[in-house]
């Protein structure tokens, strides 16, 4: 375990006296989506994890009343903007007047991606995002205007694609080229921020399943992203998220689509190997 500044561990300690330690009674211990594919939620720490020997779901940190939303699609308010994303997939757009479905037919078609994701692209010699994918398809093969890291376009994409490799399991490769960009979001996630002096690690490594102000802390795993976040009443990236969490440390937070969050992404994502893709997975 890492050990806290005296400004972090009393900040952890208010707020975890404040609202409670522990886990959460919850009757729904399994996700099963549509009542047919089961995702697995919970399993062994992958070789690279020092600090941890199991992994855990976001979701399993969730109320029932949350994670019975994520367990039918119906129900899944996500879905609503991945069917928007499906209209965008087979619209023409550009001077190309091209569709992502001209190229690369259905959607099905993405399957795999996300559990990938990010990954060293060879061409461009860095890791990329499938936020990059997305906008090197948009500029070059449909000569469109780049969408925005965090535009609702963006977003449903993300999401859609997403929803292709769901149930499968997260399998970021961390080695060869894309290990010095892993290494860098490693150092960045121990590295306290802000005011408070928190890092990642303080909250989902060395306080998951404790209370802090009214939110019972996950592992902070992504492999539900992009996720409808109940208190937004939207989807939310994962790079606006990492914004939120350093933010809240009082602190001047890497933009999205930065080097510094995209070496994060990946270093998250590998934390989460094992895990079954969720995407879009609904949280608080």
């Amino acid at each position: 375990m890492k050990t806290l500044s005296l400004k972090a561990a009393f900040s952890i300690a208010t707020a975890v006296t404040a609202f409670g330690l522990g886990t959460a009674a919850h009757a729904i211990d399994e996700l099963v989506i549509n009542g047919e594919e089961k995702l697995v939620t919970e399993t062994a720490a992958p070789a690279h994890l020092e600090n941890m020997s199991t992994i855990r779901s976001g979701w399993t940190f969730r109320t029932d009343e949350t994670k019975s939303l994520q367990m039918d699609d119906f129900d899944n308010p996500g879905m609503i903007f991945v069917d928007k994303a499906i209209d965008a997939w087979n619209t023409a757009e550009g001077a190309a007047e091209k569709a992502c479905a001209d190229c690369h037919s259905g959607p099905e078609s993405m399957k795999g991606l996300r559990a990938k994701l990010p990954k060293w692209n060879e061409d461009a010699g860095e890791v990329w995002t499938m936020e990059m994918y997305v906008n090197d398809c948009r500029t070059n093969r449909m000569e469109a205007e780049a969408w925005d890291w965090n535009s609702a376009d963006m977003r449903n994409m993300t999401a859609l694609i997403g929803l292709q490799s769901r149930g499968m399991p997260m399998d970021v490769a961390i080695d060869g080229p894309a290990q010095s960009t892993w290494e860098k979001g490693k150092e960045i996630y121990y590295t306290r921020y802000g005011q408070l002096e928190l890092a990642c690690a303080n909250c989902h490594e060395d306080n998951y399943d404790n209370y802090i102000r009214a939110d019972h802390l996950s592992m902070g795993m992504t492999n539900g992203f992009p996720v409808y976040r109940l208190k937004q009443a939207d989807l939310v990236s994962q790079h606006n998220r990492f914004r939120g969490c350093i933010r809240d440390t009082r602190a001047e937070t890497f933009g999205m689509g930065s080097p510094e969050f995209i070496a994060l992404e990946l270093y998250v994502a590998s934390r989460g190997n094992g895990l079954s893709v969720e995407t879009p997975a609904v949280r608080n």
